[in-house]
């Protein structure tokens, strides 16, 4: 099938059965770069995944004010991170994008109001994580802003309208970190993978991981009485917030799978899913 043939299928949307549904806890941008157990547990992942029209990805790194989902046919590949080696730079993930698929998905959701952008392109959330899953970048990939003024209620009923998508054989990824403080990152051993962390990040690692499997999504929305140091863990909820969108488009029977749980760099857990029949 050519670029062209996948644009057409975008486009007209026909149905297919139902798509899996991912949360990926993406960790450092070095990522891109190393073949380690997160890395190598995304490329086993893969190999069970069926092959997507399209990809949309709701990623911590692109917060705006409303909701934009990218128009371009060429993304392009954002490094939106800074202090690493000049390798990280030169990386790039040269997908299509698809403004088919975005108009589709502008067209199917009334309120809110979803804008194109041309601004965007694909940041580090998306690109490091998709160059495991799908190193050959032959799938257009568009990624879906996160409204920094919503709360978690908001993002996750925005998801469950976007759940459409997965009888469009279109993959949706969330990529960020349920714990996620940067300003308290320590290293055990001097490896930024080594599992290690505060008491604090293992227990919210924990609890969110068994509210995930116990199904108890309220809880996860409403995260912030779930622990006297929640705020720790969570201290803004843009890398949480993607989450949010995967427990959104769950339907009925289905179960969640976690792989890369663990605790690192004191303060960020790699722990992720993947929601299938």
């Amino acid at each position: 099938m050519t670029l062209n043939d996948l644009h057409k299928a975008v486009s007209s949307l026909s149905d297919t059965s139902l798509m899996p549904v991912l949360f990926v806890g993406h960790g450092s941008p070095m990522n891109a770069l190393e073949n380690n157990e997160f890395t190598l547990t995304w490329e086993n992942v893969s190999k069970s995944l069926p092959h997507p029209r399209a990809i949309v990805c709701v990623s911590a790194h692109w917060e705006t004010r409303g909701t934009y989902v990218t128009a371009d046919m060429k993304p392009k590949t954002i490094h939106d991170f800074y202090g690493f080696p000049q390798a990280l730079y030169r990386q790039e993930y040269p997908a299509s994008g698809s403004p088919e698929l975005a108009r589709e998905i502008i067209d199917n959701i009334e309120n809110p109001k979803i804008e194109n952008s041309l601004e965007w392109g694909l940041d580090h959330g998306t690109w490091s994580v998709l160059k495991y899953f799908y190193p050959d970048a032959n799938i257009p990939v568009i990624q879906i802003s996160i409204d920094h003024y919503k709360n978690a209620q908001w993002h996750y009923d925005l998801a469950k309208q976007l759940a459409f998508l997965r009888t469009k054989g279109v993959l949706v990824v969330g990529s960020g970190n349920m714990v996620h403080n940067l300003g308290m990152v320590q290293l055990g051993n001097d490896d930024f993978n080594v599992e290690f962390g505060y008491e604090w990040a293992f227990e919210l690692n924990d609890i969110f991981k068994n509210k995930l499997l116990d199904a108890d999504f309220h809880g996860l929305i409403n995260y912030h009485n779930l622990h006297n140091k929640v705020s720790l863990a969570i201290p803004t909820p843009e890398h949480y917030i993607p989450m949010l969108y995967a427990l959104g488009m769950i339907q009925k029977e289905e179960k969640i799978k976690i792989f890369n749980n663990k605790v690192i760099a004191g303060s960020l857990s790699m722990t992720s899913f993947i929601i299938e029949e």
